[in-house]
């Protein structure tokens, strides 16, 4: 019997992540998120650095 493996919609992307899903570099993520008048936020969950879906999502739609 196979079991069925669940993998839930991703809600927040690290740096990382963010980098790999986009094709951005590391270094525009920072300035992105370090620019007040860009709409591209993050939270700090712990010691880590969370972008959430939805914000990648329009900035890549251009919505952003």
């Amino acid at each position: 019997m196979q079991s069925i493996k669940y993998d839930p919609p991703k809600i927040g992307y690290s740096i990382r992540e963010a980098v790999a899903a986009t094709s951005l570099g590391r270094t525009t993520i920072y300035k992105m998120l370090a620019d007040p008048a860009c709409p591209l936020k993050a939270v700090r969950v712990g010691g880590r650095t969370i972008i959430p879906a939805e914000a990648l999502h329009a900035l890549i739609a251009g919505e952003a």
